[in-house]
């Protein structure tokens, strides 16, 4: 199975492609790959088996998502609460998991060649050892490649992603590096596993169930959510293509609230700033008091974000060089 999938498109799927791309189309789909299991049990196969057409599914779902223009792909793999599962299907699932980075690590020439950056994000400390090492290989190896990006959520929740966001802070604050008054929406969103790629406009669940399951839920604030019956290894273009069209219908009012959101957001910011500087100089505070101020807390933040980065990044490649002697 290749992750670059080439298909043809029909002459009606073209079409509708085309007519589609007329309108805005969300340039990050986020993906709740639902209905594995329920699928293999109405083909009567074991549930491994749906997970594995599960797979496929995706890397098909990619294609279509290449061709409408979507270049950021967030897919729900594997919650933290489906450890809960039998240790046979959680075994499998992890054993199918290495098998395709090990594949994507053979794919990687074609990988750089489409400008495929593939990211996987959750607490990856609690995966086996090889699969662990992999997904950081992999996440490495295609790191510069910028023209897409598949993100696969992996031992991934999004509590904990947004724990681990203030942990982060909290140690900042702790050790000097950020003030108290530096926290904020906007620094904990710098603080997220997805923090380099932009939210998604498109959240997409199938087999009909309608909650999120703790997937994106910082994210998704102003994302619109689409449910469909079809069982994940059932999807078809032209669930996408109906998918894309509900968005349409919804871009204007999704968009006015989340320019609202960041005005209310920056608004606040800048008055947090006049009353720290009021907090240093008392009333006889001056736009050179609240611009150094500014600038002062800007770099702070940086240097911490850079620290960070720097962090994970060195994470990585432990985990990536771990199992070699």
């Amino acid at each position: 199975m290749t992750w670059l999938v080439e298909k043809k498109r029909t002459w009606a799927e073209w079409v509708v492609l085309r007519t589609l791309q007329v309108g805005p189309v969300p340039t990050h789909l986020a993906i709740i790959m639902d209905g594995n299991r329920r699928y293999a049990r109405r083909q009567h196969q074991d549930t491994l088996t749906g997970h594995t057409q599960g797979f496929h599914k995706l890397a098909e779902m990619l294609s279509w998502c290449r061709d409408l223009g979507i270049t950021h792909v967030t897919a729900y793999a594997f919650s933290i609460a489906n450890f809960k599962r039998s240790k046979q299907e959680v075994d499998g699932l992890m054993e199918l998991a290495t098998e395709k980075f090990e594949e994507l690590l053979k794919e990687q020439e074609k990988m750089d060649k489409h400008g495929v950056r593939v990211r996987v994000v959750g607490d990856l400390s609690l995966l086996p050892a090889r699969t662990k090492q992999l997904a950081a290989q992999v996440t490495l190896a295609t790191r510069n490649n910028t023209r897409c990006c598949l993100t696969l959520a992996l031992a991934y929740s999004s509590r904990q992603e947004m724990t681990a966001a203030m942990e982060a802070m909290v140690e900042g604050v702790g050790q000097g590096h950020l003030l108290p008054s530096d926290i904020s929406e906007e620094l904990l969103e710098e603080c997220l596993y997805t923090s380099s790629v932009k939210d998604p406009e498109l959240v997409l669940r199938t087999s009909g169930e309608v909650r999120l399951s703790d997937f994106l839920l910082w994210q998704s604030g102003f994302s619109c959510l689409y449910f469909t019956e079809a069982l994940w290894p059932d999807m078809t273009i032209w669930h996408l293509f109906g998918a894309i069209f509900y968005y349409q219908r919804h871009h204007h009012t999704l968009v006015a609230a989340r320019q609202e959101c960041l005005t209310q957001r920056q608004n606040a910011v800048e008055e947090r700033d006049v009353d720290c500087c009021r907090a240093q100089h008392g009333d006889n505070v001056t736009q050179d008091h609240i611009t150094e101020y500014t600038a002062a807390r800007t770099a702070r933040i940086a240097a911490f974000i850079d620290n960070l980065t720097h962090r994970r990044l060195t994470f990585l490649q432990e985990l990536a060089c771990s199992g070699d002697e």
